[in-house]
This record gives structure tokens, sequence and C-alpha cells, in this order.
């Protein structure tokens, strides 16, 4: 779809001292007379969202759909779903980083991923903070605004939290090695990856195995190249061919296929 101009989106950075709790912010602002459907992808975060002027909505691929009056708790964001702006809605989107969001409110069932904020904090605070940034016209303000916001409300990052989140050697297993590290039993690691982040390592082994595949095929089809499937499939350790394709199935709802035609198209315009 393409969008109209009226239609504004960014993202934001955020300071050094908060960068293990947000990865960014994100602004989407429709003023045009029509409403403007997005897709998010998968990105294994929990987001809290903030909807401005008329009310924006969420559309799951089992045609739920949720709407957003003022502020919402999602994730973490496995699989992808549609969003919709109407005319005269605006949005401000805060996306935690790994644990972030468990040092903010504690332990929340991930059986529930969908939670009004207020219902996370003994006070009514998210309603209140909503208030306080419908009053401010910057972005960058609001933004600066809820980091200040945050601060009494996070908690340090513990050890083994630290050490999940850095482990970066994709040759040995990392449950293993932080048991040691830490004198904890491997069950004890995973069920701590499980309620600080949301997801199992084996979930997010998935993911960035999925995202590894993406990225070949996104640099691929930006070079013009032709795309070698079973080198895909070897490169990031696929079983087969129909293995990859069920993560574009889980992830995207749609097959490899679809995926490489949208991205030559948009690589690859052709001229009208």
């Amino acid at each position: 779809m393409e969008l109209p101009p009226e239609y504004s989106e960014f993202r934001i950075s955020v300071p050094q001292e908060f960068e293990n709790v947000f990865t960014h912010f994100y602004f989407a602002e429709n003023t045009s007379d029509i409403s403007v459907t997005k897709t998010l992808l998968p990105t294994y975060q929990t987001i809290l969202l903030f909807c401005f002027g008329e009310s924006a909505t969420m559309s799951t691929r089992e045609k739920t759909t949720i709407d957003v009056d003022k502020c919402m708790v999602f994730g973490p964001v496995r699989q992808s779903f549609e969003y919709t702006l109407p005319a005269g809605c605006s949005i401000l989107v805060a996306n935690f980083k790994d644990d972030a969001f468990f040092r903010f409110f504690g332990k929340v069932s991930i059986e529930q991923p969908l939670r009004h904020p207020d219902e996370l904090l003994e006070e009514n605070c998210f309603t209140d903070l909503w208030h306080q940034l419908e009053k401010i016209n910057s972005t960058t303000e609001q933004v600066n605004h809820i980091l200040e916001f945050c601060r009494p409300y996070l908690q340090h990052q513990d050890t083994t939290s630290k050490l999940l989140s850095s482990f970066e050697n994709n040759l040995l297993n990392p449950v293993k090695v932080i048991a040691e590290q830490t004198h904890q039993t491997e069950r004890n690691i995973q069920r701590k990856q499980k309620e600080q982040f949301g997801y199992s390592l084996k979930e997010l082994n998935r993911y960035n195995r999925f995202l590894k595949a993406v990225k070949i095929i996104e640099e691929e089809t930006g070079k013009q190249n032709k795309v070698k499937w079973f080198t895909i499939i070897d490169d990031c350790g696929y079983y087969d061919q129909s293995q990859l394709i069920h993560d574009f199935k889980h992830f995207m709802n749609i097959s490899p296929a679809q995926y490489l035609k949208f991205q030559e198209e948009i690589c690859n315009p052709k001229s009208k």
C-alpha cells in the first residue's frame, strides 16, 4: 500500500543511559482523510503503545481486533500482525529491550500477552501518564517525559539476565555455560529466561535463524542477484526447504516466494 503524504512516521533513538531498557521509540501520525493499515513484523520485544486522537486498532491473523483508546501493553511480539491508524490518529511506541519489561513490573503472566498497563501496578499510573503526554506537543519532549517517568520503577538487571542478554557464542549452549558460571541448575536458568524475557532460548534461536535468512534474501535482492534457496537453508542451519517455509508461515504468514516477490518489487520497482 502506498502511504498518503499526510502519513508520517519515524524512529527515535534513546540516550545511552537507557540503551539497555529500550531499543527505540516509534512515532506515527495519520493526518490524511483515509485509514492507513500497516504490518508489524515479529520483534520478540514487549511494546508499550500510547494512542492519541482517534483509536488505533490491532488485528491478528486469527481476525481478533483490539481497539487502543489510550494505552496498551503487548508482546513479546512473536508473529506479524496488522495495525490501523484512522484519520486523526497518532501513536507513540516504546520498545522494551530484553528483560526490561520484567524489571519494571516483575513477574507478569506470559499467557496473557495483551494487558492494560494499569492492571500491572497498584496505582493508575499509565492513564495518568497518558494524560500528561497528551498535553505535550513535541514528540521528543514526550519521549523525555516517559524516560523520566520510568526512573523510579526500573530495577537493576541481575547477573543472570546480563549474561543471557550478552551471550554471543553460537557454538556453545548458553544455558549450560551460564549455569556453570553462576552455580545454578540449567533448569533454573531456563526458568529465569522464560520468566524475565517472556520467551525461551529455543524460541529466540529459531527467530534469529529466521532473521538471518531474511537478511540474506534482502541482501541478494538488493544486489539484483538470484536467491539461492538451498544456500540459505545450509547457511542458516535449516534441515530442509519445508522447515524454512514453515518459519515464514509462522512468523510472517506468507511463503518465502511471496516474500521474495515483495522484496523484488520494493527494491527494483518497474518504471511507470
